[in-house]
């Protein structure tokens, strides 16, 4: 039972802990605009939760429903196969594609960054308030109230 309840909201903070790494990355970005020579980094959101949320387990449950495997969400955690934390295939971080040639070799352009960063700001909210509706859905089941 208890299974059940983490799958439903498994897929959720997948989904709110790349946004978190995003935002993360968008601010380092931001964070080294005047640095010479820094290449803005950045990932494909949905690839990238694709690929956390693809990962499958071969065991079924009982509806024929396959189950996501766990993912550690602390560096010292291990996951299923006893390696530590982050040492299995991570998302790829790429390079942004520099809009404008600089003199110093800095590829970061404000607009795309604060574009991207207030995107994500609202994208990240959005799955919060999701994650909400459903422990409190969640909550009012199983009260019964």
């Amino acid at each position: 039972m208890l299974d059940q309840l983490t799958n439903s909201l498994d897929f959720q903070s997948q989904a709110l802990q790349l946004r978190s790494e995003r935002q993360r990355l968008i601010a380092s970005n931001i964070a080294n605009a005047d640095t010479p020579g820094y290449q803005a980094r950045d990932f494909d959101f949905s690839k990238a939760l694709q690929q956390a949320t693809g990962r499958m387990s071969q065991a079924a449950s009982p509806l024929g429903i396959q189950r996501l495997t766990p993912t550690p969400t602390h560096a010292g955690h291990m996951n299923l196969q006893g390696q530590a934390a982050g040492s299995s295939s991570t998302t790829e971080l790429a390079y942004a594609t520099p809009s404008m040639t600089n003199l110093d070799n800095n590829t970061v352009d404000m607009d795309r960054e604060r574009a991207n960063f207030a995107h994500n700001t609202v994208q990240y909210e959005a799955t919060l308030r999701f994650i909400n509706g459903s422990v409190k859905t969640l909550n009012t089941a199983i009260t019964g109230q």
